[in-house]
């Protein structure tokens, strides 16, 4: 009788995800999983079709951790539009591994900054945009990408370089690219 696996799938991507936490997305390899989980690399080759199957998973799995962070505290917020992109901002500070994974390792190759902005995903923020500012969705997607380029050039410095947090600046950094945004848009 064969006996059972004790290295999972949910294992090998857990473990994936805390590589790229500690040591970035290079990082990722069957030995280095093997050596991460206690085991052989026979696991990791099992439960996964190749390697690259192992990063989109953890690609994945790393997707939602961040999706989970730009959402809390958005129910309680003053102003929930601020608190979103003072979140996406400190992600990137307090876990430049992974949001370099997501953000600059070429996962949007082929599309352009349009067709992020009109992604499903993004709908919901972008009809708290029209919401908030008064403005219809077209409209509200021409802010979201102003503030959107705003806070994701500020978190890409703090991602890659060793700068200081500073919420307060980030605060008035968004502020000056919502407010230009509306002034472009009309408001």
């Amino acid at each position: 009788m064969a006996r059972a696996a004790r290295t999972t799938k949910d294992a090998i991507v857990a473990a994936a995800v805390e590589l790229v936490r500690e040591r970035g997305h290079e990082s990722i390899n069957a030995r280095s999983l093997a050596a991460t989980l206690g085991c052989s690399t026979q696991p990791v080759l099992y439960h996964f079709a190749s390697m690259d199957e192992v990063r989109a998973s953890a690609y994945r799995a790393i997707d939602e951790l961040h999706t989970a962070y730009l959402m809390t505290g958005l129910e309680s917020a003053a102003d929930p539009l601020m608190q979103l992109g003072l979140n996406y901002v400190r992600f990137a500070h307090e876990e430049s591994q992974l949001f370099r994974f997501l953000f600059q390792t070429n996962a949007f190759g082929g599309q352009d900054l349009t067709a992020l902005v009109a992604a499903p995903e993004v709908r919901e923020l972008v009809g708290v945009v029209a919401q908030e500012a008064g403005v219809d969705v077209a409209r509200a997607r021409q802010v979201f990408l102003a503030i959107f380029v705003a806070a994701h050039g500020y978190a890409s410095l703090l991602a890659n370089n060793a700068l200081e947090y500073d919420e307060t600046q980030v605060t008035d950094v968004l502020l000056a690219a919502y407010a230009g945004a509306l002034q472009m848009e009309g408001r």
